[in-house]
């Protein structure tokens, strides 16, 4: 039996908006380390670009990410040696300082899944499988799942989805809270895309970074106010805050100067 050729991530920059696409010859997009390195490389060169302002990740053909590569020679699930982390997507989508967006155009499996929950915002085919069955495949959720999965939809949904193994549909995922919107396949792409350029068009990229670092933090009520604070005393001692409201009162595009790479460190 041959080996399928490694799923290829492309990324391609156009006024803003960055389209990283997952590019499986075998038209599942099928998840090998090699993938995970390129989608960190992707995912790094966005969030150092300050000419990217927001992400949209997506799969080639009908699929998304149809789960880890377990063809023989794949070593999916080999003896780990030195090298070896289930976070193997290096930064993960949420230290990215720009709006990341998934848009799920047919099946997420395992890592697939997982790696989808670590995007900002989640835009899913309504009949798309999702599951992250490694409990049955003898293994565990990966991709820092235990931490996202928590953090969207509570406890009592991680437990389902992590313990049980079951595949839910996407119309399911948008009510239970794991996704954002449950659309026609063809609509996924598209709408991802526009809400991308929006936020490109007419979001403060340094005000985005500030409140992206804040929302997947784990700090205390109490800290969040201090960060709060810090992140207001940065944004009003520049001129944007006055361009902001200017441009709303002017019916106008707004002229953005402070980058994210102004007030947060890179991924």
């Amino acid at each position: 039996m041959t080996t399928p050729a490694s799923t290829a991530v492309t990324l391609v920059v156009d006024d803003g908006v960055a389209l990283i696409t997952l590019a499986g010859s075998d038209g599942l997009n099928l998840f090998s380390r090699s993938t995970g390195r390129a989608l960190g490389d992707a995912l790094r060169t966005c969030d150092e670009d300050d000419a990217v302002r927001a992400v949209v990740l997506t799969g080639a053909g009908t699929a998304f990410c149809a789960g880890a590569d377990l063809s023989p020679g794949s070593r999916a699930f080999d003896d780990p040696d030195e090298a070896f982390s289930a976070s193997p997507v290096q930064p993960p989508a949420w230290q990215v300082r720009k709006l990341v967006i998934a848009a799920i155009n047919g099946p997420a499996i395992g890592i697939g899944l997982t790696i989808a929950l670590q995007c900002d915002l989640r835009i899913v085919a309504e009949d798309a499988k999702l599951a992250i069955p490694q409990v049955r495949r003898g293994m565990i959720g990966d991709a820092q799942s235990h931490f996202t999965l928590r953090r969207l939809a509570g406890t009592a949904v991680a437990a389902e989805m992590l313990l049980t193994g079951r595949t839910i549909r996407g119309s399911e995922a948008a009510t239970r809270g794991l996704a954002n919107q449950a659309l026609p396949a063809g609509d996924v792409l598209p709408t991802a895309l526009e809400i991308a350029r929006d936020v490109a068009t007419n979001v403060s990229p340094a005000a985005l970074a500030l409140s992206k670092e804040l929302l997947w933090s784990d700090l205390s009520p109490e800290h969040i106010a201090d960060a709060e604070t810090e992140a207001h005393r940065i944004l009003m001692g520049h001129p944007d805050a006055a361009e902001g409201p200017a441009a709303w009162r002017e019916r106008r595009t707004p002229n953005w100067t402070l980058r994210a790479s102004d007030v947060t460190k890179p991924a």
